[in-house]
This record gives C-alpha cells, structure tokens and sequence, in this order.
C-alpha cells in the first residue's frame, strides 16, 4: 500500500512538472487581461433552467473535450433504458475485464465482483469512476459501441449540433489526437444539462458529496469524495460533473437553486492564471462568479419567451437559446484560453481505440481547491 501511494505521488509530481509548461505553450494568441485571481479558460455560458434563456456567455461555441462532463450523456441515456423498462436500478451488472483495465479516476471494479445499476450510477456521479461508465454502457446498451450511438442520437436530438461523443468516459483517445476523442461546447453542454436536471434525478446522485461503494462486496470498501468541490460551500449548488484531462483543462457543469429559481453554468478549458494546472481552483472562481451573476441576471418572474418554446426538442423539454433573445455579453474577470483549430464535427461512429491504462491521465480535479466565500447570502 505504502508504495502504491508512493508511485502515484510520484507520477503525479511528474505530471504538474511537466503538463504545466506543456499546456502553457498552447496557450498562445491575444487574450483579455485578468481583473481579478482567476485563470484562463476557453469559454462558458450561463442559463436559466426554466427558459433554457442565456443570462451570461463568453466564447460559449468553441468547441473543445469535455473530459468526464461526459459523464452527464452516459447517466442520461442510462436514464432512458430505465424509463424503457431495458433496465433498473436494482439491475445486477457482472465486471469484466474491459472495465477492470480502465484507467483514470475509478472505483477499482473486479471481475469477480457484481453491483447494481443503482451502485454503479453513485460512482459514476460522486467517483467520476471510469470502470463504471464502461460497465454502465454494457449494461444498458449491451457494447460499448452501440452505448455510443445512443449518446449521438440523443445529442441530435438535443440540438447538440457542435457535439461528438466517441466514449461513455471522457478520457482522451490512444492517438493523443483531440480531433478523435469527445468534442462539444459549452452552449451544447447547457442544453444537456438543462435536459438532465429538468428530465431525470441526476441531482439526487450529483448532489451527494460522500459515500462508500462497495460496502456490501468489500472487506475494504472505497470512500467516494465527489469531485465537485462547491457542494456545500457555495449557496444552492446541488450538480452537476467536473472533468480533467491534460488536452481538456478544467471543465465543469454546475447547477444552483435559490428562492426557487435555478440557474447552469458551464466553464471549459480552464486552467490557471499562465496555464498551469491548478487542481481546479481557477475553474471553481470562475464559477462562482459566473453562477452569483447569473443570479443577479435573473428577471423578476420566470417567463418562457418564444425562444424558449421553439428550442423544445422532440423528445425531450426545451434546450437553451444561445443567440436571439440572450444577454449581451459581459465583462470578463479572467483571460480567455485560445481555442484549439477544431471545426465543429458531426456524430460519427467512434474510432476502434482504447487508451491503455497506463498512458490514460489522472482526473486531479479532486484535490484541494479553493476556500469560498459565503456559502449563504448574508453569511460571513
């Protein structure tokens, strides 16, 4: 055990030695000077989850990975086979060595072992757990590729235009090539987001901050510390999913409910004031941020505009607007990240690769992050 820890300190270190200079000599080309302690990211929106109306935005349609935010389109379309009676919560889902040889942030699933769909969800969610996702897919889908397929057909049918998943994970393909993992936007991550909150109890699962896996199959079972680190600190936020890889930056999908309204924001790319790797902190300020002027951009009563009801998808509720009908942009509190030369894609089949664990980045997003400021109005 004490090696183990060890090791993985130690490949850690190498990774904030060495993907700091790496990511900061991406970040080249004009960007806004910053007017607060924030970093640098590529580009966020703000919504209204009533309307689906935009209340702030920045570079909302750069499209970039997403890292484990994926994660909210696998909970979905598990959510769907539920609802079509294909699966349940109480559903045992047996191992295999596919999951067990995931790597990345995981709950360390065995061959040997066997957990409800219920389980697996919670460790999905709180865990960010890779092996999990690969395990939900089978289950619900009975491949990984036709599981894929369906995170396409429901990204088309969210109007998630500038969308491509090629995994039910999020972690980078084997070719290093970002062009051939995960694509989306912050603009298509709202309009999931919104379709998860106001469409499933993904909240009931995002929501929670600790929980143990395993305790019923497990002489040791794993604490899951949920990665999202403004639950319980910041005023209302109840969701949704963190994300981290190298070639991703810091990306998360956040939800908050206050006097009955609610809000989500979505920040991609983020990383710290030159690009560094910050373990989130920069992605979490901005967030803050964003979310307290979202807040504050809220009309007095929440009417649906005609916007709104045109954007209804045909299976599900309403996607949020992101051109007519939206705030003007605001001020910037921090420098925007380049974006990448990516072109918007289209849903294709994904690529026959698998990364191989050992190559496959840590999700550091779960380490220490910032110390917040109030968690309630009025509060100090």
């Amino acid at each position: 055990m004490f090696f183990a820890r060890l090791k993985r300190f130690f490949v850690i270190a190498v990774a904030l030695a060495v993907a700091g200079p790496l990511v900061a000599q991406k970040s080249t080309g004009r960007s806004r000077p910053a007017t607060g302690s924030a970093g640098i990211y590529k580009g966020y929106i703000v919504i209204d989850a009533a309307t689906g109306n935009v209340l702030l935005e920045d570079n909302p349609n750069v499209v970039a990975p997403p890292a484990s935010m994926t994660k909210i389109m696998t909970f979905l379309v598990v959510d769907d086979a539920i609802k079509a009676g294909t699966l349940s919560l109480d559903t045992p889902v047996r191992i295999t060595e596919e999951d067990w040889r995931m790597g990345g942030t995981q709950v360390h699933l065995d061959p040997r072992e066997t957990f409800t769909v219920e389980e697996l969800l919670y460790a999905l969610m709180i865990q960010s757990a890779n092996d999990a996702a690969t395990a939900l897919a089978r289950a619900a889908a009975g491949s990984r590729e036709i599981f894929v397929e369906r995170m396409n057909a429901r990204a088309r049918a969210l109007g998630m235009n500038n969308t491509r998943f090629v995994t039910p994970h999020g972690l980078p393909p084997s070719s290093r090539n970002e062009a051939d993992g995960d694509l989306t936007t912050p603009a298509d991550f709202a309009r999931l987001s919104r379709e998860a909150v106001l469409k499933t109890d993904i909240l009931r699962y995002s929501s929670v901050k600790r929980r143990t896996f395993g305790a019923a199959q497990r002489l040791e079972p794993t604490v899951m510390d949920n990665h999202n680190k403004l639950l319980g600190r910041v005023d209302g936020v109840d969701g949704l999913k963190t994300g981290y890889t190298r070639a991703a930056g810091y990306c998360l999908a956040a939800t908050a409910e206050r006097n009955g309204r609610r809000i989500i924001s979505v920040i991609m790319g983020s990383f710290g004031p030159k690009g560094e790797i910050d373990m989130g902190r920069s992605r979490d300020l901005k967030t803050i941020e964003i979310l307290e002027r979202g807040f504050a951009s809220l009309p007095s009563s929440p009417i649906a505009t005609p916007a709104a009801a045109a954007a209804q998808s045909p299976i599900r509720a309403a996607a949020p607007a992101t051109t007519e009908g939206a705030p003007v942009r605001t001020n910037l509190s921090a420098p925007r990240r380049p974006e990448s030369p990516v072109s918007p894609v289209s849903p294709v089949s994904p690529p026959n690769q698998s990364p191989q664990p050992e190559e496959q980045p840590e999700e550091l997003d779960e380490g220490p992050s910032v110390k917040f400021v109030p968690v309630r109005p009025g509060k100090k």
